[in-house]
Order: C-alpha cells, then structure tokens, then sequence
C-alpha cells in the first residue's frame, strides 16, 4: 500500500512546519506493516522536520513536477523556452511574480511593495537575474489571475494551471505540460511496484483534484467543496488525521 500526502491543509495545518504527534505515532506503525510513504506538494522544498516525521519513500515538490525516490532525482519537469515565453508575457499590472528553479527563487515585486518573509529566508534574487532553463514552476499573485489563466488554457492547453478560482481567487500556479500531482502519484508507485489500486491519497485543494482522482482511494482533507465530489472520504484536517491513519492501522493489523 502507498499513501501520499498533500503537505499544507492536509499532513501539516497550514504555514505550519512540523507533523501533529498523533500522525507522526501513525506513520510510524503503518511503516511498520510495509505501508510506502510520499508526500506530494506543491512547495519547492519540504521542511526537515517534516522529512524526519514523514520518512517519505518518495516526495514530489512543484506540484508534482520534481519527484525524488529515497532522497534520488528520479523525475523533473522543466518549461520549454517557447512555453516560459507565453507564461512570463502576461498582461497583469503590478502582478507579484515568482519563479521556481531546483535551486534558486527569482521575483519581481510591484513597486513599492516589500518582499515577504519567506522570500527573504530563501535567499531571493531579482526577476531579471532568473535563467531561461531549468524553470520548475511560475506563480502570479494578482486580482485578475483568472484573466491569465483563461488566455493560458486557450492559447497553452498542455500547460498544468491551479489556483485562479475559490479560495485562491489571487494566486495561479502554472507548471509545465504532464507536471501535476496525479501524475506524481502514478509515478511513484510504478517505481515502488504498487498497484494503482492499492494507492490512497490525501489532499485538500484544487491542485490534489489530479491525485485524488488516480488514486485507489481518495480522502479530502477539510471541507472545500471543490474537492467533495473527488473523495471516497473526508478528515477534518491536519489534526484530526492520525485518528484516520491509527484506525487504518488498526484495520491493517487485525
């Protein structure tokens, strides 16, 4: 069996950087009985505390766009010249805008406007100094995303975009063609020889639609209505789910 994780909303509560102690004691027991472990995020990095809580078998970060199996690059999707071009040619004045390499963090800022404290800790550069290869993801802070978003779904189809709808109305995350969060999932399973029906993933936004609807099983983190139709079942959130993970350990070794 695998389960994978969304990071924030589902395994840790939201800007939180560690892994409720009830689900860290449940991961621990299902790693026991030979149960394989991802977390699948949209962030670029995950934090150690969470690494060392989780002890993932797998983790994908950029929505599903960089795949690492026990700590190895196994798979990494980067835009092509001609795609970031059509991304970065976009019509949002005063937009915040942030680009996502394997090692770097590039942004343009309105003017004005001061950069946020993440940006700061990671060490950010300017949007001008950003290379032209090896972009992982490109995210837009602005009212009007959802005008973006619609020119990029005519214009760029094969293109992943998430967010630019409730509850992220200001922010669109657009990521390169087959990189989203079910093809992650599908992914790392082959590589961990699990069969598809035996995955059960945990998510609780839009950009887990993909994963949730791979999956053997499908279970919604929160209550956004977005996902209700994608789950075979719901948590209440980070901390209610090492209730679920224990119960299924307690299925698992009975």
């Amino acid at each position: 069996m695998l389960l994978a994780f969304d990071l924030d909303g589902t395994l840790i509560p939201e800007l939180a950087t560690t892994v409720p102690e009830t689900s860290v004691q449940a991961l621990a027991r299902l790693r026991a009985l030979g149960v394989k472990v991802a977390v699948i995020t949209g962030r670029d990095t995950l934090p150690r505390a969470v690494m060392q809580a989780a002890q993932p078998d797998a983790v994908s970060t950029n929505n599903g766009g960089r795949i690492e199996l026990h700590g190895e690059l196994h798979t990494e999707a980067r835009f092509s010249a001609e795609d970031l071009e059509a991304v970065l040619a976009h019509e949002l004045h005063d937009a915040r805008v942030v680009i996502f390499t394997r090692d770097g963090l590039y942004v343009d800022l309105p003017a004005g406007a001061p950069p946020e404290a993440w940006m700061l800790a990671r060490g950010y550069r300017p949007l001008a100094e950003a290379p032209r290869e090896g972009i992982l993801k490109v995210g837009f802070y602005h009212p009007r995303v959802a005008d973006l978003a619609g020119r990029l779904r005519r214009t760029h189809p094969h293109l992943v975009l998430t967010g630019a709808q409730a509850p992220y109305t200001e922010f669109l995350t657009v990521t390169p063609e087959g990189a989203h969060k079910g093809a992650a999932l599908t992914l790392i399973a082959d590589a961990l020889g699990i069969p598809h029906d035996r995955t059960v993933a945990f998510g609780d936004s839009d950009n887990d639609v993909a994963m949730l609807e791979v999956a053997g099983y499908a279970v919604q983190s929160g209550t956004l209505p977005l996902l209700a139709g994608h789950a075979d079942a719901q948590v209440g959130g980070p901390d209610r789910l090492g209730e679920y993970l224990h119960a299924l350990a307690d299925r698992l070794e009975g």
